[in-house]
C-alpha cells in the first residue's frame, strides 16, 4: 500500500504544474506570480462592478449570502440579478485562495541556483503577503455588508486590495531579479520623481473611493454616504490627477534626455499612455454624469494605472540576474558600473 502511495505521489509530482509550484524554475516562477498579479486585478474589477451595478447589498448577509440562505436567492429590497452579482463575486474568492496558496508556495519553494539551492527569503513574505491579504479581505468585506456598505469601511477594502495588488507586482519583479544589492540605472532626481509618482498614485487611489463613496454609485440605493460636497471631491480628485500628470511627463522628459535602458523607456511609455487614457475616462464620465460602464472602466484604469507606475519605479534599478550568487566564484559583474543605490 504504501508502495502504491508512493508511486501515486511521484506521478503528482512530475506533473507540470505540480513540479513548477514545488520546484519552480525562475521562468516558471515569473509566470506563477504574474497569475498572481492579474488575479487579483481580476477581483478587484469585478470588486467594482459588484458595487457599481448597485448589487453591493445583493448579499446582505455575511458569510452566508442571507440569514435564510448560503447561497443566492431573493432577499428583500435586492432584484435576483443584484443577488447573483454580489454572490458571484464572493464565490470568485475561492479560486483566489487557491492561485494565492500557489504563489505562496512556489515563492516559498524557490531555489534560483537550482536544487540544494538557498531559498530567496524575500519572496517568502512577499508571497505570503498574498493569502494572508485574502484572509484579511475577507474580513473587512463582512464588515463592509454588516455595515451595509459603510463607505469607510468600503474604501479600506479597496485600498487593502490595492496593497495586494502592489505585493503581487514586487514579487512579480523581484522573482526576475537576483539578490545583489540595487544599482542605480538612472540619475538621482529622476529615481525621487517616480518614487513621488508612487506615492501620488496611492493617494489618488484614496480620493478616489472618497469620490465613490461620496456620489450616486456607493454600491446601493439605501448605502450611507460621504457627507462631503461631490464636486469638492471631484475637483480634488482631478487635481491630484493633474499632479501625476505633471510628475509622470517630467519622469518620461527626463529620462529619454538623460538615455536611460531600453526596459526603463518601455515602461515609461506604457505609464504615461495608460494614465492618458484614464484621464480621458475620467473626463469623460464626469460630463456624462457618472454611467456606472464608464466607471467601471475608470476604476480598472486606475488599477492598471498602479501597476505600471510600480513597474516604472523598479525598472529604474539594477539587482543582477536572478541566479547571480553574491558568495561563489561565478557572481555575475554588470558590464558597466552604475551608480549605487541607497537600500
Amino acid at each position: 500500500m504504501r508502495g502504491v502511495a508512493a508511486d501515486l505521489l511521484s506521478r503528482i509530482g512530475s506533473w507540470p504544474l505540480v513540479r513548477g509550484v514545488l520546484a519552480p524554475t525562475p521562468r516558471s516562477m515569473r509566470r506563477i506570480a504574474l497569475t498572481g498579479v492579474i488575479a487579483f486585478t481580476v477581483i478587484m474589477s469585478t470588486g467594482a462592478a459588484v458595487r457599481l451595478s448597485s448589487s453591493g447589498l445583493g448579499c446582505p448577509d455575511w458569510p452566508q449570502c442571507s440569514t435564510a440562505d448560503v447561497v443566492a436567492s431573493k432577499n428583500a429590497g435586492q432584484t435576483l440579478l443584484n443577488t447573483w452579482i454580489e454572490f458571484s463575486n464572493r464565490l470568485l474568492n475561492f479560486p483566489l485562495v487557491v492561485i494565492a496558496a500557489l504563489v505562496f508556495i512556489a515563492a516559498w519553494q524557490f531555489r534560483p541556483q537550482g536544487p540544494g539551492g538557498e531559498k530567496r527569503r524575500d519572496l517568502f513574505w512577499l508571497g505570503l503577503a498574498l493569502p494572508a491579504g485574502v484572509v484579511a479581505q475577507a474580513v473587512i468585506g463582512g464588515i463592509v455588508v454588516l455595515t451595509k456598505l459603510n463607505p469607510a469601511a468600503v474604501s479600506v477594502h479597496f485600498l487593502v486590495s490595492a496593497s495586494i495588488v502592489g505585493a503581487a507586482v514586487v514579487l512579480y519583479t523581484r522573482c526576475g531579479e537576483g539578490t545583489a544589492p540595487p544599482t542605480a540605472l538612472v540619475r538621482r532626481d529622476l529615481r525621487l520623481v517616480s518614487a513621488a509618482l508612487v506615492a501620488v498614485t496611492a493617494v489618488m487611489l484614496a480620493a478616489g473611493t472618497v469620490v465613490t463613496g461620496t456620489g450616486p454609485l456607493a454600491g446601493n440605493a439605501a448605502a450611507p454616504r460621504y457627507k462631503l460636497p461631490l464636486e469638492g471631491v471631484t475637483q480634488l480628485h482631478a487635481d491630484i490627477g493633474w499632479l501625476m500628470t505633471g510628475l509622470a511627463v517630467a519622469l518620461v522628459l527626463g529620462l529619454r534626455v538623460s538615455g536611460a535602458p531600453p526596459r526603463a523607456m518601455r515602461a515609461a511609455w506604457i505609464m504615461i499612455a495608460a494614465l492618458g487614457l484614464q484621464g480621458v475616462i475620467g473626463y469623460v464620465q464626469y460630463f456624462n454624469h457618472l454611467p456606472a460602464g464608464l466607471v467601471w472602466c475608470h476604476v480598472t484604469g486606475a488599477v492598471l494605472v498602479w501597476i505600471a507606475v510600480l513597474r516604472l519605479f523598479f525598472s529604474l534599478r539594477d539587482r543582477g540576474p536572478v541566479n547571480n550568487d553574491r558568495t561563489g566564484p561565478t557572481a555575475a559583474v554588470p558590464a558597466r558600473q552604475p551608480e549605487p543605490l541607497d537600500r
